[in-house]
């Protein structure tokens, strides 16, 4: 049983190398495709489809490899994660965000410190967000109920797909919607746009864990290695 402070660890290691990979891809996709949008998002997409695989592979048995707050949050209201641990997740998961965007901007030799004028709102984006978390949680616990061993490719697939389905590109997780505020660049978000994103990211999950019960039952039935954070020691 890994402790609680390296499974935190892997949560904002793992959160921080997804923030690199959405914006560093980001940046690298506009620098190369001269102004064509769409071959810009493509390249985007495949590179964070791609980096969650093998983020979930990599730390899921250590932590169950959440890297997303309302992953967390429904894991805890399903009892499968204590509440203490998981307000330890949200920490280590937001940090671990805004980290993997900073390093980013170095690694292009931007500016550390940026805010994204990028605006992103309006009902359909909202409910975009909301679709794109929906999915996302239905993903993970219709798939952990029967194929756990499945659930890092179903993730990955599912926010390749969705970033091309949601008029909102799929940010499906609050810790990455905070961490993109702080980019200008290809993946940014406008701060003031973050907290109607987010209730709409929670909208969604709530939905899925409402629909996870009713479908494939509580946590004993979806409890995976894969996927499932181990409960801590008494």
């Amino acid at each position: 049983m890994p402790s609680l402070a390296q499974r935190a660890f892997a949560e904002w290691l793992g959160t921080a190398f997804l923030l690199a990979a959405v914006v560093g891809s980001g940046i690298m996709a506009e620098k190369l495709c001269g102004g064509n949008v769409a071959l810009a998002l493509l390249c985007n997409t495949i590179a964070t489809g791609a980096i969650l695989v093998v983020l979930i592979l990599m730390f899921a048995p250590i932590s169950g490899a959440h890297f997303n707050p309302v992953v967390t949050l429904a894991f805890a209201l399903r009892g499968e994660i204590a509440w203490t641990d998981a307000a330890a997740y949200l920490a280590a998961q937001i940090a671990g965000a805004i980290a993997g965007v900073a390093v980013a901007h170095v690694m292009f030799e931007l500016s550390v410190l940026q805010l994204s004028p990028t605006e992103r709102a309006g009902a359909g984006q909202w409910l975009a967000e909301a679709v794109a978390t929906f999915g996302l949680l239905s993903a993970i616990l219709g798939v952990g109920s029967r194929t756990p061993t499945a659930v890092p490719y179903a993730v990955g697939l599912y926010i390749t797909s969705a970033y091309w389905f949601t008029s909102s590109t799929s940010f499906a997780n609050p810790a990455v919607t905070i961490a993109r505020s702080l980019s200008d660049t290809f993946a940014g978000i406008a701060p003031h746009g973050i907290p109607a994103f987010i209730a709409a990211q929670v909208v969604g999950a709530g939905l899925a864990v409402l629909l996870g019960r009713w479908l494939w039952g509580g946590a004993t039935e979806v409890r995976s290695a894969a996927q499932i954070t181990p409960q801590s020691p008494a």
